[in-house]
């Protein structure tokens, strides 16, 4: 147990050796949480998931599970996703007993494979990919979700996933008491269900389709390089690349989301340990 100024915070990392943003802006968030919470300390360490099988114990207070490239079925048969899942597990038995209970976000790749162990919805690869800083819709559960009161509906947020989680499993959710919180932009031309971007697990377990992470300064820094925006031109076009660059630089878009979402996470989350942890 953390004394009363610090927190523990493990990040799982499913990125599986492949070099990417999402690491680096959790990273950066978590470097910069530190007295920005309850004069709170945060400690981080990062568990290399896929490529060294590493999952954490539960001797963390918060955890953050991250995007990652692939298929959420790439672990099928594989000793990291029986680890994972375990984990999982693990974590959800623990929170139906503890006084203190632990906190989860799970972002993206991780959102998907908690779908799948949970059995809360399909998860099925998309026509094409989505790719860009996207509207985002939010249910009647989400308008009343905490991580959201600060964000206008729609909200916009990095979106890249060639998969999506579709035709929600009523049982399963139900039988956790879990609520669907956000759904994809509208698109009155395609005919195709709407994906489903946020979902609330339990009161300490979210997960996201979306990356809330995404660091709008870093994310044009990166994009921008002469090797990313030619292969982002190459696959999804000039048009694509340029409103990309025109919403990344413009605030109205990422700026909210980046500085609401995660951080209310943590603050939530902060204050649950520090209420949990005797004076």
């Amino acid at each position: 147990m953390p004394d009363s100024n610090s927190v523990k915070v493990a990040v799982l990392d499913l990125y599986n050796g492949v070099e990417n943003q999402g690491m680096r802006c959790i990273k950066d968030i978590l470097k910069n949480a530190n007295h920005r919470f309850y004069d709170t300390n945060v400690h981080f360490d990062v568990f290399d998931v896929r490529a060294k099988d590493e999952v954490p114990g539960l001797d963390y207070d918060i955890y953050i599970s991250s995007g990652g490239p692939g298929s959420p079925f790439d672990g099928l048969n594989m000793l990291w996703e029986k680890k994972y899942f375990e984990w999982m597990d693990d974590l959800w038995n623990y929170n139906q007993l503890a006084g203190t209970k632990k906190h989860l976000l799970s972002i993206c790749h991780s959102f998907q494979l908690m779908c799948r162990h949970f059995d809360l919805a399909e998860v099925e690869m998309r026509k094409s990919d989505s790719f860009g800083i996207m509207p985002i819709h939010l249910t009647e559960d989400g308008k009343k979700e905490t991580l959201f009161t600060d964000l206008d509906d729609p909200f916009y947020a990095a979106d890249f996933r060639e998969w999506q989680v579709l035709q929600p499993n009523t049982k399963s959710i139900r039988g956790l008491g879990a609520k669907i919180l956000a759904i994809e932009k509208i698109r009155p031309h395609v005919p195709l269900e709407r994906a489903i971007m946020a979902m609330r697990i339990s009161d300490e377990i979210i997960g996201t389709q979306f990356h809330p992470e995404a660091d709008p300064e870093g994310m044009l820094y990166h994009f921008t390089k002469e090797e990313q925006r030619l292969k982002i031109v190459d696959k999804h076009g000039v048009n694509k690349f340029n409103l990309i660059v025109e919403r990344l630089k413009d605030e109205r878009f990422l700026v909210p989301t980046y500085n609401t979402f995660i951080p209310s996470f943590l603050k939530t989350a902060i204050e649950a340990v520090r209420i949990g942890i005797p004076a």
